[in-house]
């Protein structure tokens, strides 16, 4: 009597498994999908880097009104415009002073503008108005948010300077 193993047995000609079309027409799909959430992904983090640019700049202003309200009204001066974080942190006292979210120390930029109107002499408390601005990357056209000590705040396509443009 012999007696057959499976391992002698032919295979069968039904074989399982995909075929090369259908892989790469998998891959197409994924790779379609990749590239669409990519270009939302990115908006997203512009999104969310202009948000931070606003939050931060609202920092700076109610440190600023702070320091107006132990110096009789008045901000510190500049006679222009200045980078906020290197410039403020020291006068303020702030102990997280926030810089922008794209910052490159080697080129430095972007960063957050400090101008005053009336600036007299350099970090004194002689200014009467200020203004707080940076550039917002989540729009078509070069636009500035700006933070004005008259509490006014919102979007400027003009460069900004010691007075506020809202």
């Amino acid at each position: 009597m012999l007696i057959k193993s499976r391992i002698f047995q032919t295979p069968n000609n039904s074989q399982k498994g995909f075929t090369l079309i259908e892989i790469l027409v998998a891959i197409a799909i994924i790779a379609i999908l990749l590239a669409l959430s990519a270009f939302g992904f990115q908006g997203a983090m512009e999104n969310t880097r202009d948000t931070r640019r606003k939050s931060d700049l609202k920092q700076y202003q109610t440190a600023l009104e702070q320091y107006a309200n132990k110096n009789n009204g008045f901000y510190p001066g500049r006679t222009g415009g200045t980078d906020a974080h290197s410039t403020l942190c020291g006068y303020l006292s702030m102990t997280n002073c926030p810089n922008d979210p794209t910052y490159n120390s080697a080129t430095g930029t972007p960063i957050y503008r400090y101008f005053t109107s009336d600036g007299g002499n350099t970090g004194l408390p002689q200014a009467t108005t200020n203004v707080l601005w940076s550039i917002i990357e989540a729009t078509s056209a070069t636009d500035y948010w700006v933070v004005c000590s008259n509490g006014k705040s919102g979007l400027t396509t003009s460069s900004p300077s010691g007075t506020c443009p809202l």
